[in-house]
C-alpha cells in the first residue's frame, strides 16, 4: 500500500476511506437513509431544472440562477455520495491518489460554486428590492452569464491552489478518517510539517468564501433598510417574503461552512468533521428545491401545469397550489 519515500518516510499510493467504519451494525441503516436523501436530492434539483427549462414564465434572472443552483447541487452531492454508499455496501474502502485528490478538486470546486452563486442570487433580490426600476438593466441575462463564468473561474484556480498544496505533501498515513477526501482529513495524515500550509489554505479559503459571504450581507442589510422604509406591514412582509427562501438557504449553508472550517485545529474531530459534511453536502442540497417551492406560488403554479399537461385533468380538478399555506 505504501511507496518509499526519501529512504525512510513513505507516500501512500492508495488510501482508505474509513468513512461510517465504526458503524457497520447500522450499515443497512446509514445506507438506506443515505439512498433516499440522494434520491431527494437528485429528483428535486431536477424537477426545479427541468421546470425552469419548460415553462416560459420562470424564464427570469432568479430562476436562471436557481437552475444553475440546483445544477450544482446535484453535482456536489454525486461527488461523494455515490461512493460512500459503494464503501457501505461492498467494504471496499480504498481509493486510488490520484481518484483521491480529484475528489478534493471536484468538491471544493462545486462547493464553493455554491457560495459565489448564493452571492449573485442576493444581488438578484438586492436588485428586485432596492432598484426595481432598474432591474432588467442590472440583472440581464448577459450579466448573469458573465457573473456565473467569472465565479467558475476563480472556484477553479482556488480548488487548484487547494489540491496543489495538499497532493505535493509527504504522505505516512493512509486511513482518511473522513467519508470522502478533503482537507483538513489529508493534511492529518502527512509526515511534513503543514502548519506553513494551512495558514496559506486558511487565509485563501477565507477570502473565497468570507467574501461573497460579506457581500451578501451587506446586500441584505441594504434591502432590509428599503424594506423598512416600506409604509404598510402587508408590503414589508410581502416584500421580504421574495428573500425569505435565498436567506433560509444562506443561513444554512454558511453556518455548516463556519463551523467545518473556521475554527481552531485544537478542536478538530473526525467524527464531528463528518456530521457536518453531510449536513452542507447532502442535507442542504436536499433541502434547498423544498425550501424554494414550499412558498414559491410561480412555482407551485408551474408545477401544477406540467401536472395538467401530464395528467390530462381538467383545469378545474386540480388542486390550486398557489392556495396552499406555506409552513
Amino acid at each position: 500500500m505504501p511507496k518509499a519515500y526519501n529512504g525512510n518516510l513513505s507516500i501512500a499510493s492508495t488510501f482508505i476511506i474509513v468513512g461510517f467504519e465504526t458503524l457497520r451494525e447500522i450499515e443497512l441503516l446509514l445506507f438506506s437513509i443515505f439512498t433516499g436523501a440522494y434520491i431527494l436530492c437528485i429528483m428535486g434539483n431536477m424537477l426545479i431544472l427541468m421546470l425552469i427549462s419548460t415553462q416560459t414564465q420562470l424564464h427570469t434572472p432568479m430562476y436562471f440562477l436557481l437552475g444553475n443552483l440546483s445544477f450544482v447541487d446535484i453535482c456536489l452531492t454525486s461527488i461523494t455520495v455515490p461512493r460512500a454508499l459503494s464503501s457501505l455496501l461492498s467494504q471496499d474502502l480504498s481509493i486510488s491518489f490520484h481518484g483521491c485528490f480529484a475528489q478534493l478538486f471536484l468538491f471544493h470546486m462545486v462547493g464553493n460554486m455554491d457560495s459565489f452563486l448564493l452571492a449573485v442570487m442576493a444581488l438578484d433580490r438586492y436588485a428586485a428590492v432596492c432598484q426595481p426600476l432598474h432591474y432588467t438593466t442590472i440583472m440581464s441575462k448577459r450579466t448573469c452569464i458573465t457573473l456565473l463564468t467569472f465565479s467558475w473561474i476563480i472556484v477553479s484556480l482556488h480548488s487548484t491552489v487547494f489540491t496543489v498544496m495538499t497532493a505535493t505533501l509527504p504522505y505516512c498515513g493512509w486511513f482518511i478518517h473522513h467519508y470522502f477526501c478533503d482537507v483538513p482529513a489529508m493534511l492529518l495524515l502527512s509526515c511534513a510539517d503543514t502548519s506553513a500550509r494551512q495558514m496559506i489554505i486558511f487565509t485563501e479559503g477565507s477570502l473565497i468564501v468570507m467574501g461573497p459571504m460579506l457581500f451578501i450581507l451587506g446586500s441584505y442589510v441594504l434591502i432590509i433598510r428599503a424594506v423598512l422604509k416600506l409604509r404598510t406591514s402587508k408590503g414589508r412582509r410581502r416584500t421580504f417574503s421574495t428573500c425569505s427562501s435565498h436567506l433560509t438557504v444562506v443561513i444554512f449553508f454558511y453556518t455548516s461552512i463556519i463551523f467545518m472550517y473556521f475554527r481552531p485545529s485544537s478542536l478538530y474531530s473526525a467524527a464531528y468533521d463528518r456530521v457536518i459534511s453531510v449536513v452542507y453536502s447532502i442535507i442542504a442540497p436536499m433541502l434547498n428545491p423544498f425550501i424554494y417551492t414550499l412558498r414559491n406560488k410561480e412555482v407551485k403554479n408551474a408545477v401544477k401545469k406540467v401536472g395538467h399537461v401530464l395528467c390530462f385533468l381538467p383545469q378545474s380538478q386540480m388542486v390550486d397550489m398557489g392556495d396552499i399555506p406555506g409552513p
